[in-house]
């Protein structure tokens, strides 16, 4: 509540330009800084045991529900202007304060009595700690991502918690005595892997781009596939494999993809022409390795829509702000912990005995001894205990549409 009177504080004067002693300052304030420090500070602020689809959860949404809404019967937050984008650590002038005055609003930095014009370390912070909750690779730097993210008002920002409030609600009264389960949230790209209402790991995820999403299910993941082929689908062979293809006609030899005609024999990649849709009519096999699409590993749980989760040879994927890459399919990073997570009933597994069987490249196929519940979920805001309020983009436009109830039929 502090922030809110604190943000209507007047700016320190501005300088008109830097001189050299400016500069020098301003590189000072660079060594002194800590970015390391700053960001296992902004880290830190999210990183609570409570899982996002959670009685905890839904509690924490309604006290940012009254917050934003003090928020903007106070007029909101300064909204950005060309000037904010790019300000890092030793600039200096009006923009900074207006930026700082956005930061105290919505909690990322703490009120002042008197607001000034330098983007010192504690600016530095609260940037990193703005870039953590919406997402964004914590740079303290105002780059592409965080400027559009604070270009976001706060009416849209209440009328995203208060449609999601509604999902958390729904979904937490089915989990709440579920056990073990994992969920998956698409806007934010991650994966949670919950035992006794805690949450015993988070991955970073890659899921499904606007035009191909993953869906929104429910189910049981049964097995897991350890070094296992690639049977490209039939909708893949038609909207990428052919053009593939056609701009390089070795592309099936560099990824050791192999063709079987209806009778299993295997054909050369010159018995098809490209330059039609005959390819659909032969299967597509990729062999287990470092190039396989599916990595190391597939996990699998029944469902309609042939989607599961699975490892990837891709990692700088999961490096990216937005990570809505793939056809459908969960890839996972550190995908060996969460194997191993899930077969710990199993007896005798754990992160290296997955990791020893992923290195050797055998083929294998392990039934979960406990199937373990998996939920695709659609949740673009949320608050923790901390009083963290989290944000992600609305990719499939739910919250666009106001959907509570978001299953794929």
């Amino acid at each position: 509540m502090a922030a809110l009177s604190a943000a209507t504080l007047l700016p320190a004067s501005a300088r008109a330009e830097d001189s050299i002693w400016d500069v020098i300052a301003q590189n000072a304030l660079k060594k002194d800084a800590s970015p390391d420090k700053n960001t296992t500070e902004a880290l830190a602020t999210i990183d609570t045991p409570e899982p996002i689809l959670s009685f905890d959860t839904a509690y924490n949404i309604q006290l940012a529900i009254n917050y934003y809404t003090q928020i903007i019967q106070q007029g909101g937050w300064p909204q950005p202007t060309r000037s904010t984008f790019k300000l890092q650590l030793g600039k200096d002038g009006k923009a900074v304060s207006d930026l700082k005055r956005m930061l105290i609003v919505v909690g990322d930095m703490p009120a002042a009595k008197r607001i000034s014009s330098s983007f010192d370390n504690d600016t530095d912070l609260a940037v990193r700690k703005y870039q953590v909750r919406h997402g964004i690779i914590p740079t303290g730097r105002i780059d592409e991502p965080t400027f559009y993210a604070m270009q976001v008002t706060a009416d849209q920002r209440l009328s995203q918690l208060q449609v999601n409030s509604l999902r958390v609600q729904a979904m937490a009264t089915s989990l709440s005595n579920s056990g073990r389960y994992v969920v998956v949230n698409i806007p934010a790209a991650s994966i949670e892997a919950i035992d006794a209402g805690q949450v015993a790991q988070r991955h970073t995820a890659v899921v499904g781009r606007i035009d191909r999403p993953t869906p929104i299910l429910d189910s049981k993941i049964s097995q897991i596939n350890f070094n296992p082929y690639w049977h490209v689908p039939k909708s893949l062979i038609e909207r990428d494999l052919i053009k593939y293809m056609n701009d390089d006609p070795e592309y099936l030899t560099k990824f050791k993809i192999h063709i079987y005609d209806g009778k299993g024999n295997e054909v050369l990649p010159t018995d098809i022409d490209w330059k039609t849709d005959d390819a659909v009519n032969y299967s597509f096999r990729q062999e287990p390795g470092a190039e396989n699409s599916m990595g190391h590993c597939k996990i699998n749980f029944a469902n309609k829509f042939d989607v599961y989760l699975h490892d990837t040879p891709a990692k700088s994927l999961f490096a990216e702000n937005a990570r809505f890459h793939s056809s459908g399919c969960v890839r996972v990073e550190g995908v060996s912990s969460l194997v191993g997570w899930l077969l710990a009933a199993n007896g005798g597994w754990d992160q290296t005995s997955v990791e020893a069987v992923f290195n050797s490249n055998e083929r294998l196929d392990v039934s979960v001894k406990l199937p373990t519940p998996i939920h695709t979920t659609y949740i673009s805001a949320w608050a923790n205990r901390q009083g963290t309020v989290s944000f992600r983009d609305d990719v499939y436009q739910f919250d666009a549409q106001g959907l509570v109830d978001t299953k794929t039929a």
